[in-house]
């Protein structure tokens, strides 16, 4: 492992030479020790290049590998080449993939299901009630997916931890070494996903968080899912990018709708719009799409979600009201409830979204569970 943690220190080769010579030769070893061996199938001018890069820097590329070795080994993190049997397959498809990756934490990444979410950084209370709303469900239905994000403000950090309140496991994408966490507030959060998920980047220790790593690593994020879902985001953002590499990837793309009014749902509806991704409005729509689940499963799982028992507190205050009305307005469940608009709306939003609620004329909302 040390040899090829090297291969990525050496100055003068891309990362797709890198890529390469991984994929091509059957040893890093060789590489270092008997290039005109392990190179005898390539170019000549390909050899010469790689030769020079050995000659120039190999000695110091083998040294900061050792030293970046030894600090994996104090910290518990498994440097995984792509070549090797335990690197994520939905990723080593992809043609950009990189050469090493670092990892830790407990999850597997190969598992049978995996999504990726992403949005905005700026998100608002009704991207914050989607993130909630789509882990508490996805838990529900399919417990042992994968969740991947970027550990970024927003929509990546509020993704994050419903994830940990619903026991979903959850992989952050850094743009950075595993030495630090960027931003230093999400620290907290980033140590509890070692226990249910885990940190993966392609970047060695000392590596900072430049603006171009983040638009590098959304790539790895679009790489290792089957789909990648879009919360919300603006009609430009780092969320569309890693959308577009996911349709380059020829993998599933959805999003979720907004307002057409809305500055964060603009960026959803355009990729809707464009048929790049497909409209969603639930984890069910996506679980159906993807055909992890079928209707009866869902179905199922919606009505056994449905019952009291599964409903907050604040919830089941809303339900008791609408069951004993025939029917509420706005203004007359805060009069009923003494809770503020904004956490009715809040709830109601959370209700309807729970399939348990119904808007009638006269914007009266009624109880739709005996």
């Amino acid at each position: 492992m040390i040899h090829t943690i090297a291969l990525t220190f050496l100055e003068g080769l891309t990362q797709n030479k890198v890529l390469t010579l991984l994929q091509h030769t059957h040893s890093a070893q060789l590489i270092f020790e008997q290039p005109e061996v392990a190179l005898a199938d390539f170019t000549p001018s390909f050899q010469l290049e790689v030769q020079q890069a050995l000659r120039k820097n190999g000695a110091k590329a083998l040294h900061k590998a050792q030293e970046e070795w030894d600090f994996c080994q104090t910290h518990g993190i498994r440097p995984t080449a792509i070549t090797a049997s335990d690197y994520p397959q939905r990723l080593k498809e992809c043609p950009d993939a990189p050469p090493l990756i670092y990892y830790r934490g407990s999850a597997d990444w190969n598992v049978k299901h995996v999504l990726s979410v992403v949005g905005t950084r700026r998100i608002t209370p009704y991207g914050k009630d989607l993130c909630r709303m789509f882990c508490r469900e996805l838990a529900s239905l399919l417990p042992h997916t994968l969740v991947v994000s970027g550990l970024a403000y927003g929509v990546d950090i509020h993704t994050h931890r419903a994830c940990l309140e619903h026991q979903l496991p959850t992989i952050g994408v850094l743009a950075h070494g595993l030495d630090q966490i960027y931003p230093s507030s999400h620290r907290n959060t980033a140590c509890e996903m070692l226990n249910n998920g885990g940190l993966i980047t392609e970047y060695s220790r000392g590596v900072r968080p430049f603006a171009g790593n983040f638009v590098r690593r959304n790539r790895i994020v679009a790489g290792m899912a089957d789909a990648t879902i879009v919360i919300e985001s603006a009609d430009r953002g780092g969320a569309l990018i890693t959308a577009r590499l996911a349709n380059d990837y020829n993998r599933t793309v959805c999003a979720f709708p907004g307002r057409t009014t809305d500055q964060y749902s603009e960026g959803c509806l355009t990729l809707i719009r464009q048929r790049q991704a497909e409209l969603v409005t639930s984890a069910t729509d996506v679980l159906e799409l993807l055909n992890w689940v079928d209707k009866s499963q869902t179905n199922q799982a919606v009505q056994f979600e449905l019952f009291a028992p599964q409903l907050s507190h604040e919830q089941q205050i809303v339900a008791q009201v609408l069951k004993e009305t025939d029917g509420c307005t706005l203004s007359q469940l805060m009069q009923h409830t003494g809770f503020d608009l904004s956490k009715i709306n809040t709830l109601i939003f959370e209700l309807e979204m729970l399939n348990c609620i119904s808007l009638s004329s006269g914007n009266f909302y009624r109880w739709k569970h005996s």
